[in-house]
C-alpha cells in the first residue's frame, strides 16, 4: 500500500475511504462545545521505560465508540481515535491482544523500523471489538500522510546522532538529514500535522515523533542549552527507548553537565542495543579517559575496523604517560613529582579521576601541606562505578581505587587529629584490600597510635603530667610527623614547667601543621610564660584573625600587648580590656576620652542617617575585636558644640586620636578602611 499524497490539512485517506474520512475530519476539527479546540486529557503512563504499556486495551468504560481527539498521553504525546461520542470515563489503555499484520505489530500501535519512529495507535474500538484489518482513525504519520492498516515507516537511515570530534562513524551530524529532518512537519512547511496551523513553540512542546524531539534536542545542544537539550532526548528515549541513537546523545549533553555517571550508563545502554554503535564506542572512550581508566579507554576508542579520533587518541597517551610518572615517583616517595604528574595528568584530561584526585591530597600531606590536602580530598569527584558495566575495578598504585581512596582519607584524618573515623575508614580499606601489605601496615600503625593517644588523654586527665609525656612519645616513636601527638606533649611539658621543651613541641607541630590553631595558642601562651612578649603578640594577632569573634583570644592579647609596652618602658595607665562603645554627651568627656594613652576611634553621626545606623553596628564589632582601642560615639545634633570644636559636617565621619592628638580622619569609610585603619593604630 502506498501513503496517500494529500496534504495535512486536508486529512483525508483514499477515495475507497470517504465515509471514514469524513468521521475523521470531523473527530479532528469538530467538538460539539469548543470548535477547533482539541480535547486535552492526560493519562498515568506507568512505566517509565514505555509510555505504551500502560493496560490491556484501548478503550473506554462505557461500550460506545465514541472518540477521543487529541488526547496527551504525558510528555506531549497525543493520541486520536475514530468516532463521534467521547465515552463517559475519558480513560484510555493499550490493547495487548494478539498482534494483526505480517510484522508482527500489537493491535494498538505501530513504531517505525529505525526505533525512532512516533508511537502510531491504530484502534480506537472497545476492548471487545476486534483489533484485525481495523483503518487508521486520526492518527497521522511523522511525515503528515495517513498511514494504513500494516505500514510501517520506510525510513531506514540512521538517526541524528551528536559527533565526537571530527570523525564520521556512519551514525549522521549534529545537523539533520533525509527524511528525519521532517519527521514532524507537514509536507516540509513547518505545520503541525494535526492541527495544520499551530504556532511552533506549540509544536515543539506537543511533537509526539521521537526523531523531532532528537532533533530540537539537537537545535539546544549546539545552542549549548544542555539541560533544554536532555529534556527532549529523555522525551524522545521515553517513546523509543530501544534507539541507541537517542541513548548516545543523552550521554554527549550529560557529559557537558558533567553528570558522568550517567553519561557512561547511557553509553553502555547505546552499546548494549547495537554493539557495533562505534560512535557510542568512542564516546565512551572519551568518558573513560577523563576517568583516568586508560586501558578500558583504549578498548572503546580503537574499535576493530574504525579509525579512533587523533584528538581522543593522544589525549589517552598523555594521560597514560603522567599516570605512568606518577606511578613511579610515588613508588620512590618523590611527593613533589607525585603532585606535579597528578597535576599534569589532570590537566591532560583525566579531570573527572577520583584516584588522581585522592593522589594529589596524598602528596600534599606528605609535603606538609595538611589543610590543602583535606579541602583537595573533600572535592574529589564523586562517581559509582558499581552501577557502570564498561567501569572496571582498575588499581591505582596497587591498590583497587576505592581502596586506595580510603587509605588517602584515613592518613589525613589522623593528621588532623581524627583518630575514630581513622580507625574506621582505614578497617574499610582492609575490607575491600585485605591482602594489600600497604593497607595492612597503616592498619595497624593507626590502631597503635589511636590507642597510645587514648592512654595518654586519660593520664593527662588525671593529673599524670610525666606518664601522659611517655605516652604521647610512644604515638611519636610509631609516627614522627603527627602534628598531634606534638601538640598533646607540649601540654604535658607546660603543665610540668619545663617551658623550653614545651615550645620546641609546638614548634614542631606547626612546622608540620602551619595552621594548627592549637598549637598556636599553646606556643603564644608559652611565649608569654617565657615573658617573651613580642613573639606572643605575634602569635596571639594571628590567632585573632584566624579566630575574630573568640573573646578569650582576644584579651590575652590585649594583655601580652600591654605587657609589650611596659617591657619597652612606654607610660601605661588607664587600661582596661574590653567594654561597650562609649556614648559621649558633652565637650569635657569628649577631650577626657580622647586623652587616654591608646587610641580612641570616634563616630561621629546623626540618629536619622540610614548610613550612620549602618556604621554604628559595626562600630559595637570592632569594639569587640579591638579591645585595646577606645570606641566613641557622638551625636552631633545632640552635642552641637563637639561638631563644631572638631569641624565635623558630614556624617558618618570617623575619627582616630591618639593622646588627644587627631591621627586620622575618614569621612563615609567603607568597613574594609575602616577596620584596616583601626588595625593599624591597636597596639
Amino acid at each position: 500500500m502506498s501513503h496517500s499524497n494529500k496534504p495535512v490539512s486536508e486529512l483525508g485517506f483514499d477515495n475507497n475511504n470517504n465515509t471514514l474520512s469524513d468521521r475523521l475530519r470531523k473527530s479532528l476539527t469538530t467538538d460539539s462545545d469548543n470548535t477547533n479546540k482539541p480535547d486535552f486529557r492526560e493519562l498515568d503512563l506507568g512505566s517509565p521505560i514505555s509510555p505504551l504499556r500502560v493496560g490491556p486495551t484501548v478503550s473506554t468504560s462505557s461500550s460506545s465508540s465514541g472518540s477521543v481527539s487529541g488526547r496527551t498521553l504525558g510528555n506531549g504525546l497525543h493520541v486520536g481515535f475514530s468516532g463521534t461520542k467521547k465515552s463517559d470515563s475519558g480513560e484510555l489503555s493499550v490493547d495487548s491482544s494478539p498482534t494483526f499484520g505480517s510484522r508482527g505489530v500489537k493491535s494498538g500501535y505501530t513504531r517505525s523500523e529505525s526505533g525512532g519512529g512516533t508511537a502510531i495507535f491504530t484502534g480506537g474500538s472497545s476492548a471487545t471489538s476486534p483489533a484485525v484489518n481495523v483503518l487508521p482513525a486520526g492518527n497521522i504519520c511523522p511525515s503528515g500522510r495517513v498511514l494504513k492498516t500494516g505500514m510501517m515507516s520506510n525510513r531506514t537511515s540512521k538517526p541524528d546522532v551528536l559527533s565526537l570530534g571530527t570523525g564520521n562513524y556512519g551514525h549522521g551530524s549534529i545537523m539533520r538529514g533525509g527524511s528525519a529532518g521532517k519527521s514532524a512537519v507537514a509536507g516540509g512547511r513547518g505545520e503541525n500535522p494535526v492541527s495544520g496551523g499551530l504556532n511552533p513553540s506549540f509544536s515543539r512542546r506537543s511533537s509526539t515523533d521521537p526523531e523531532e524531539l532528537k532533533r530540537l534536542g539537537n537545535e539546544e545542544y549546539k545552542k549549548g542549552n544542555f539541560l533544554e537539550a536532555l529534556s527532549y532526548y529523555d522525551r524522545a528515549i521515553l517513546m523509543s527507548p530501544e534507539n541507541a541513537a537517542y541513548h548516545c546523545n543523552r550521554a554527549a549533553a550529560l557529559m557537558c553537565v558533567k553528570r558522568l555517571t550517567e553519561a557512561v550508563k547511557e553509553c553502555d545502554e547505546a552499546i548494549k542495543l547495537e554493539s557495533g554503535y562505534v560512535r557510542a564506542h568512542h564516546r565512551l572512550g572519551s568518558l573513560l579517559i577523563s576517568l583516568g581508566q586508560v586501558e578500558n579507554a583504549r578498548r572503546h576508542l580503537c574499535v576493530q575496523g574504525y579509525q579512533p579520533d587523533p584528538k581522543e587518541l593522544q589525549k589517552l597517551q598523555e594521560v597514560e604517560k603522567h599516570l605512568n610518572k606518577c606511578t613511579n615517583c610515588r613508588r620512590v616517595r618523590d611527593w613533589g613529582g607525585a603532585l606535579r604528574e597528578s597535576d599534569a595528568a589532570i590537566s591532560s584530561g583525566a579531570d573527572y579521576c577520583p584516584q588522581l584526585f585522592a593522589c594529589k591530597a596524598e602528596a600534599l600531606l606528605k609535603l606538609r601541606q595538611l589543610d590543602d590536602a583535606d579541602l583537595i580530598l573533600s572535592n574529589v569527584p564523586k562517581f559509582d562505578k558499581s552501577s557502570c558495566p564498561s567501569c572496571s575495578q582498575s588499581k591505582f598504585f596497587g591498590m583497587l581505587s576505592e581502596a586506595y581512596l580510603l587509605f588517602v582519607r584515613a592518613q589525613i584524618d589522623m593528621a588532623l587529629g581524627r583518630f575514630e573515623n581513622a580507625v574506621t575508614t582505614i578497617e574499610k580499606s582492609g575490607q575491600i584490600e585485605p591482602r594489600n601489605v600497604e593497607i595492612a601496615v597503616l592498619l595497624q600503625n593507626i590502631r597503635s597510635l589511636s590507642r597510645a593517644r587514648a592512654r595518654g588523654n586519660d593520664l593527662f586527665k588525671s593529673e599524670r603530667f610525666t606518664e601522659a609525656c611517655s605516652a604521647y612519645g610512644e604515638g611519636l616513636r610509631l609516627d614522627p610527623s603527627n602534628p598531634i601527638f606534638y601538640c598533646n606533649r607540649a601540654a604535658c611539658w607546660f603543665k610540668l614547667g619545663q617551658l623550653e621543651r614545651s615550645l620546641d613541641d609546638c614548634n614542631q607541630a606547626l612546622l608540620i601543621h602551619p595552621n594548627y590553631t592549637k598549637a598556636l595558642l599553646r606556643r603564644a601562651a608559652t611565649y608569654s610564660k617565657l615573658e617573651r612578649w613580642a613573639e606572643s603578640v605575634k602569635d596571639y594577632e594571628v590567632l585573632r584573625r584566624m579566630l575574630p569573634n573568640n573573646n578569650d583570644i582576644a584579651e590575652s592579647l590585649f594583655h601580652a600587648q600591654v605587657a609589650l609596652k611596659k617591657s619597652l618602658g612606654e607610660e601605661v595607665y588607664n587600661m582596661k580590656f574590653g567594654g561597650e562603645v562609649e556614648l559621649i554627651a558633652g565637650l569635657e568627656q569628649f577631650k577626657a576620652a580622647i586623652a587616654s594613652t591608646g587610641a580612641s576611634v570616634v563616630l561621629f553621626k546623626t540618629t536619622s542617617d540610614l548610613q550612620c545606623k549602618q556604621m554604628s553596628p559595626f562600630l559595637d564589632t570592632l569594639c569587640t575585636r579591638y579591645p585595646s582601642i577606645n570606641f566613641l560615639k557622638v551625636d552631633i545634633e545632640e552635642s552641637p558644640a563637639i561638631a563644631s570644636t572638631e569641624n565635623v559636617r558630614i556624617v558618618p565621619t570617623i575619627k582616630i586620636y591618639k593622646k588627644g592628638n587627631r591621627m586620622k580622619e575618614m569621612v563615609c569609610p567603607c568597613r574594609e578602611v575602616l577596620e584596616s585603619s583601626v588595625r593599624h593604630y591597636s597596639f
